[in-house]
């Protein structure tokens, strides 16, 4: 793969150079942003099982995670504040260790067949409020922790990117089958995978089993 330079002379460094490229946003775009949630806010985020949330680290880094369960799994406190529970993940705890840090976050909420989301900003806590996580629990297993939104801005958004995409076209959707499971993939990365197929579907198995044990 060849590496690519880019050309000095077109890089945009400042905002008024970014914003002489584009017409100005029109004034709905504009007022549609609130900093509470209203009644189709509240009802999008009941209606969703999934929303990614990004964070930042003390260094800059940023990071995006996914975040999943049954619909409504987000608690709405009040509206302006949310709570998510964190459930069983791989213990790198990326988001958490950055809120603790640096609080703001942003969210992507999504539901499934709907080409338009909900963005939410906002300010994290980490909480281990019993009761709040009592209230969270799935299977009976509560999780070890929440963590709570403060909302500063929120607001629906268009659904160009989903119908570019076609996400959720059905004959667009692509074989699974065409690239390796996750696992090899991630040997293949670092450690190496084993060229045994039966040792390599032991481990696919293995992980299909762990999802089973540690959903929640």
């Amino acid at each position: 793969m060849t590496t690519l330079e880019l050309n000095p002379d077109f890089i945009i460094a400042d905002e008024q150079e970014l914003r002489g490229l584009f017409a100005p946003t029109h004034d709905l775009a504009v007022q549609k942003c609130r900093n509470s949630l209203g009644e189709h806010a509240q009802a999008f985020i009941r209606r969703s099982p999934f929303l990614c949330i990004g964070s930042q680290g003390p260094d800059g880094r940023a990071d995006v995670s996914p975040r999943g369960d049954p619909p409504g799994f987000v608690t709405i406190l009040d509206d302006r504040t949310l709570a998510i529970p964190d459930r069983p993940g791989n213990n790198r705890l990326d988001t958490l260790s950055n809120i603790i840090v640096n609080p703001t976050v942003g969210l992507l909420f999504i539901i499934p067949g709907f080409e338009d989301t909900l963005r939410v900003n906002g300010r994290a806590t980490l909480t281990r409020d019993p009761a709040l996580l009592e209230s969270m629990a799935v299977a009976g297993r509560a999780p070890k922790l929440a963590i709570v939104v403060t909302i500063s801005e929120v607001f629906l958004h268009c659904a160009k990117a989903f119908r570019r995409s076609r996400l959720w076209s059905a004959e667009h959707f692509q074989d699974r089958s065409e690239m390796p499971s996750l696992i090899k993939m991630i040997l293949d990365d670092t450690t190496g995978a084993p060229t045994d197929k039966d040792e390599m579907q032991r481990m696919d198995d293995g992980l299909e089993e762990d999802y089973r044990r540690s959903m929640y």
